[in-house]
């Protein structure tokens, strides 16, 4: 039964062939015919906007297969607020190295070697010479200071004067060849939130005038430094945290807000396992007024009150009674520390060894770190302070008029 259907399913496509052949002639003319009447059209279709018609000088697809490979490169303008920011200052930032002398054992001959690389803000410029703002760490120990320009070029820089304890510098160069003098804003004015940009040299030279955006992301922030590496807090330096990167390499360098202003000097951040995005900046208006001492005199001139302060919350707990005879309100001071001479302004003042000094002009002192500030800051030689201590449990207060340094 199945061969026959198959047979007879031949033979009934033989039948039908002669109405096939009819059926392409008929599709073929009608191809033609519908080909040419487009042909005939296409200039009104053109002019109409129903196609476009490809021109002969016109390269396509069809005409250059290899056209439509790559996307066509397109030129973008970005102009935004940082772009702006960053082309105000960065040209005003420079590298600063610091060169020292060592000493070769093996042929006992001494050298010039750079002994670190960090940078700075040219923040003035002015009959002929340029200046610039960098850390004291910077160039701490320095026999010879360069300054690197943003060509690259390489000047000998003078320095003006430093402080340890602010971590401030100046430095002088020739100006003929700075091209960019940066303008200090207002760090008073800064708003947590705001945009912050860092423009230094981290890791060195290599990666110089490198840009890093973050926010301000906190205001009155304050690090304890130790000068003298002997465990107690020397100075307590005012910053502003940002989380813009800073690297080191990157001290000295400028921290700018988004009109392209100096709102501080980078200066630290905390490196820790774990830890990102906590760098610090001196702000820019305890800059200025240091900057401009360092440089009529060439360092801090610092009121000197002649006494050798101790944190009262280093002290044993059990010299509290026994030695000092402090009340128990009293949870921090300044321990005076040192034999006080009768002829330094706080022996003139009576003030004797063992005494727990708690404020200066009626504000509390909790370390010595807080008296050496308060001092510096709000004080020069000559000047009078009220000192609140205690003696034999007993609260006490002197005026001591202030001096200045031993040798300065």
């Amino acid at each position: 039964m199945g061969y026959y259907d198959d047979l007879g399913q031949v033979e009934r496509k033989k039948n039908r062939e002669p109405g096939l052949g009819r059926l392409i002639m008929t599709s073929v003319t009608s191809a033609v015919i519908g080909g040419m009447v487009v042909l005939l059209m296409l200039p009104t279709l053109s002019k109409s906007g129903y196609i476009s018609m490809v021109q002969p000088s016109t390269a396509n697809a069809m005409t250059n297969p290899s056209s439509n490979i790559f996307a066509q490169p397109i030129s973008v303008n970005v102009d935004t607020a940082t772009v702006r920011a960053v082309e105000k200052a960065d040209k005003a930032v420079v590298g600063v190295i610091n060169i020292q002398r060592v000493n070769n054992w093996f042929n006992q001959e001494s050298s010039s070697v750079e002994r670190g690389e960090g940078s700075g803000v040219v923040f003035e410029k002015k009959n002929g010479k340029a200046h610039i703002i960098t850390n004291f760490h910077v160039i701490e120990n320095a026999q010879k200071v360069q300054v690197v320009l943003p060509s690259g070029e390489k000047v000998e820089a003078k320095v003006l004067g430093y402080d340890a304890l602010t971590d401030m510098a100046v430095l002088e160069i020739d100006g003929s060849k700075v091209t960019a003098v940066a303008e200090l804003g207002d760090s008073d004015a800064l708003k947590v939130g705001e945009p912050a940009i860092a423009i230094g040299n981290p890791l060195g030279l290599k990666f110089s005038r490198t840009v890093t955006q973050g926010i301000i992301s906190a205001l009155d922030r304050s690090m304890p430094v130790d000068v003298d590496e002997n465990g107690q807090t020397d100075w307590e330096l005012d910053v502003i945290q940002t989380d813009a990167a800073i690297n080191p390499g990157n001290s000295g360098g400028a921290l700018v807000n988004i009109h392209g202003q100096v709102i501080g000097i980078n200066t630290l951040k905390i490196a820790q396992e774990g830890v990102e995005g906590l760098g610090f900046a001196i702000p820019i208006n305890d800059v200025k007024k240091i900057v401009t001492e360092l440089m009529q005199d060439g360092k801090l001139k610092r009121a000197y009150i002649g006494v050798q302060p101790y944190d009262l919350t280093n002290v044993p707990r059990y010299h509290w009674k026994e030695t000092l005879n402090l009340p128990d309100e009293v949870k921090a001071g300044v321990v005076v520390m040192n034999e006080v001479t009768k002829f330094s302004p706080a022996g003139k003042a009576g003030l004797r060894q063992y005494d727990v000094i708690v404020k200066l002009d009626g504000q509390e002192i909790t370390n010595g770190a807080q008296l050496r500030k308060y001092l510096t800051l709000n004080k020069k030689p000559g000047d009078s302070v009220e000192v609140t201590f205690y003696r034999d449990g007993f609260k006490k207060s002197v005026t001591v008029k202030l001096g200045e340094p031993v040798g300065e």
